[in-house]
């Protein structure tokens, strides 16, 4: 509260700096043996499952690319319900969002900086400024080549003593390196990784898929939210899928990040860990807004010039007078407004710019922010 280049959305009964002060040390044994035995019994039934979940989402990135974010509105459920969280943009690139509105209860556990270039700054200068006595350095910092005693407190017993024997059973073969933070940098945010897919990674890379990231100082899971890189927007497009030699951005909830830091993104597959996207920490920015696009379609069956009948857009008149305040468009490039609801199905009457051809097909798009999910394990930084 008394740093200038920080505000924290308060809550009450959260306090996640003690969450990652935590050292958490699992044995290779914890596990379940009768899960395991189980799996190796069902192996035929597992590649089995395996090889469906991957064909399907293979089919899913395919008709995605081929019919980008069309749905089709359920005939059980109107319309007006389905949707009712999404909203019309008269232009994706102009039209205001308030980047305030209708947070998620996540919000109330993040730090949002007022201006994150300031914060960065004042973090490392604060770093290196002498303390108050001593003109030269301050003492609590290490120079280099200079021998010192670690000392851990806070530690539960049996979490140290895991701790001891893996320190003790690695002596001389494995390196461990000691590193501290920033000021901010045991706080959570929105961070925002812009990264680029793996050539050696041919598997779809889905929205919101569980992730490993590496940022060199420290690793954490997390489910990110795909976006699109375009600059000097206040908006960004939410994409289904990350595609090969395609560069876009992952936003998610984790420890703040001071740049320039580089991300290796990694997926736990049957082979281990698979490296799926490298890149470099963006920015630490709650207020980026990532819109979902859904588009709604329709198909003329009556054409006089400008006027066409659209059915099967809709499947009631409600429906169809409670979305007409929203413009319809075609994929042949034509602008319009319906005009009214025909008959007791769905069908409207559509007024266009120009002359409508019978093969066009007609469209309205709909838009809802898009919010990353908290990991349940809120210890989850390694």
């Amino acid at each position: 509260g008394n740093d200038p280049g920080a505000s924290h959305f308060k809550h009450p009964a959260d306090n996640l700096g003690d969450h990652h002060g935590e050292i958490e040390i699992m044995s290779e044994d914890e596990g379940d043996v009768g899960e395991e035995e189980d799996e190796y019994e069902n192996m035929d039934d597992y590649v089995d499952n395996y090889e469906r979940e991957r064909k399907s989402r293979k089919d899913a990135e395919d008709e995605d690319l081929e019919f980008p974010d069309e749905v089709e509105v359920p005939l059980d459920k109107p319309a007006r319900e389905r949707f009712l969280k999404y909203r019309g943009l008269k232009s994706f690139r102009t039209s205001p969002w308030d980047p305030k509105e209708s947070l998620p209860m996540e919000y109330a556990k993040i730090y949002a900086f007022e201006n994150p270039v300031k914060a960065q700054k004042q973090a490392k200068a604060k770093l290196r400024a002498p303390a108050a006595g001593f003109a030269s350095r301050r003492p609590d910092l290490v120079t280099k080549g200079e021998h010192v005693k670690l000392v851990f407190t806070g530690i539960p017993p049996e979490k140290a003593e895991a701790l001891l024997q893996a320190f003790q059973g690695s002596r001389g073969s494995t390196p461990y390196v000691i590193f501290g933070l920033l000021q901010h940098e045991t706080k959570m945010s929105m961070v925002n990784f812009a990264v680029h897919k793996s050539s050696s990674y041919e598997e779809p890379l889905a929205n919101k898929d569980d992730l490993v990231f590496y940022t060199g100082i420290r690793m954490f899971r997390g489910r990110p939210i795909i976006s699109d890189s375009a600059p000097n927007v206040d908006k960004h497009k939410n994409q289904k899928f990350m595609r090969s030699g395609e560069s876009c951005t992952f936003s998610l909830y984790a420890p703040i990040h001071h740049a320039p830091l580089p991300v290796l993104c990694f997926k736990e597959t049957e082979a281990g860990l698979s490296l799926v996207a490298a890149g470099l920490v963006k920015s630490v920015d709650p207020d980026r807004i990532v819109l979902k696009r859904i588009i709604l379609t329709g198909y003329p069956y009556k054409v006089h010039k400008a006027k066409a009948y659209v059915r099967y857009m809709f499947h009631s008149p409600e429906d169809v007078r409670w979305f007409s305040p929203l413009e319809v468009w075609t994929k042949y490039g034509r602008r319009g407004k319906i005009r009214e609801a025909v008959g007791t199905h769905g069908t409207m009457k559509c007024m266009f710019d120009a002359v409508v051809q019978q093969r066009d097909t007609v469209c309205i798009s709909l838009y809802k922010r898009v919010f990353p999910k908290w990991q349940d394990d809120e210890t989850f930084v390694m």
